[in-house]
């Protein structure tokens, strides 16, 4: 026996509780569930359990915009924002709205119907799956950009010759005990530079073993200023105003990297220099081949980076692994790390969709093929939107404006009687372009099979929260590019 649903959500993470909000707030009485392949809320928060994992954003603009964000930090640990998800969707019965264990593995379209058929695979309590089957008039994925399943790691030689533990951040081993141990995390992002730190409070040494550097960017961990608002001010009005102002001192910082990227570099690196003092390679450790803002910065709140290495308990090395040994990691130059441990936080594997298979009218879709509209749906694919944020900012601005519209069209389409609407591209002019333009590792692994954006509105991806809320929250749903039937 099928379900049926008004709107069918993939995925119970920041992306999915704030689609399940918006829907119970935006469009009353429309009937939704929401499909988790885990069995928990969280996603990214829960899946996640590396040392020291929290936010690189603060969380005045990672936080919901319906739900201030009350705790000192602005710079929040996992845990805390797996509470504050969680709370969220209790706080609005969207708990009650999920069903765990739900891996969606595939969705099919009917013009005809007008609906998908979404078929995912439940696991039970005794470990067996079956096959299970929705339909719905519109699937909003909120599954997230990367594969759950398995992080991204490089073939290194003489991995079996090493004779301690070797981790990747994404399946973090709850018995994995590194006190006193030495330590070496391969990487340089934000994982690395959030673990180093971490680990070297018990760990008898930690290095960060870096190919080449990442810009790496001090903040406070409490916002004074957003405090003392909070404490003389209703709690709604002092977080919109802190938001507000997180939201354009980092358009004004980007776009000011963008215009003016020495100066930038400059700024950056004098304050890796006042952190760890003149005597310190800066140079080679924290200056990267590319200009701010070509890849994300990482963030360390209150230098605690800079901090462990200043009190030689963390190192950082630059330079490139010829092979893994008994005893560590023997470098090109002839040099040997020795380790304990060894923890490849060397990145993540994009995915469109959650590796779900999409077909639309017996066709399988190629989204290497198609054309993002709006940042959230897909040319010629019908009734599908992705809740998806920023790569210049905090996530969940963008997913709280994809969210709003989604429930605009949904309105819209219910109004004028339509059962269907396509975003469908007849302008010739329009030129297909790479829909990230970062130089990270990351993104151009699988920047081939990722969908492309147009050369112009509304298929082209501004990265900017001011122009996507004339666009998303004022801009017109039937702008003659979405067609509705």
């Amino acid at each position: 026996m099928q379900e049926h649903f008004d709107v069918l959500i993939v995925g119970a993470g920041l992306s999915g509780i704030a689609a399940g909000y918006h829907l119970e707030d935006k469009c009353p009485g429309k009937s939704y569930v929401i499909l988790e392949g885990r069995d928990c809320i969280g996603g990214t928060w829960d899946l996640f359990r590396y040392p020291g994992v929290r936010s690189d954003s603060d969380m005045f603009t990672l936080g919901y915009s319906f739900k201030p964000w009350t705790d000192a930090k602005a710079i929040a640990s996992g845990p805390q924002i797996l509470k504050y998800v969680r709370e969220t969707a209790a706080e609005n019965g969207i708990d009650k709205k999920i069903r765990f264990r739900h891996r969606v593995r595939r969705t099919s379209w009917s013009t005809h119907d007008a609906r998908w058929t979404v078929e995912a695979e439940r696991t039970m309590a005794e470990g067996a799956t079956e096959t299970v089957r929705f339909t719905c008039s519109f699937l909003f994925m909120c599954s997230g950009y990367y594969r759950y399943e398995e992080g991204y790691t490089p073939e290194f030689a003489g991995t079996s010759d090493f004779a301690g533990r070797i981790v990747h951040p994404q399946k973090w081993p709850e018995d994995l005990d590194y006190a006193g141990k030495r330590v070496v995390v391969i990487g340089s992002g934000a994982t690395a530079v959030t673990m180093v730190p971490e680990m070297a409070k018990v760990a008898s040494h930690v290095t960060m073993l870096q190919r080449s550097p990442t810009y790496v960017v001090s903040r406070p961990a409490q916002d004074p200023l957003a405090n003392k608002l909070r404490r003389n001010l209703p709690a709604g009005l002092a977080y919109h105003l802190i938001r507000w102002r997180n939201v354009l001192l980092s358009m004004y910082f980007f776009q000011l990297s963008r215009r003016k990227p020495a100066r930038v570099k400059e700024l950056i690196l004098g304050g890796v220099r006042m952190a760890l003092g003149p005597d310190y390679d800066v140079a080679t450790h924290f200056t990267p081949r590319y200009n701010p803002w070509d890849q994300r910065l990482c963030l360390v709140p209150d230098g605690d980076l800079f901090k462990a290495i200043r009190d030689k308990r963390a190192s950082v090395v630059t330079r490139e692994i010829d092979t893994f040994t008994s005893k560590g990691i023997r470098l090109k130059d002839g040099s040997e790390l020795e380790a304990d441990i060894i923890v490849t936080a060397t990145g993540l594997v994009l995915q469109v969709l959650g590796g779900v298979e999409v077909v639309v009218d017996g066709r399988k879709v190629d989204f290497a093929d198609t054309l993002n509209y709006k940042g959230m749906m897909y040319s010629d694919v019908p009734n599908l939107a992705a809740a998806l944020g920023y790569t210049n900012a905090s996530w969940t601005l963008k997913c709280d404006l994809t969210c709003e519209y989604v429930c605009r069209l949904i309105n819209y389409m219910d109004r004028h009687g339509y059962r269907q609407c396509v975003p469908h591209n007849t302008d010739s002019t329009i030129t297909p372009l790479p829909s990230l333009d970062f130089t990270s590792g990351y993104v151009q692994r699988s920047i081939a099979k990722l969908p492309k954006q147009g050369s112009k509105r509304p298929w082209r991806l501004y990265q900017n929260y001011a122009l996507d809320i004339v666009s998303l929250r004022l801009g017109r749903v039937d702008d003659g590019v979405m067609q509705y039937s």
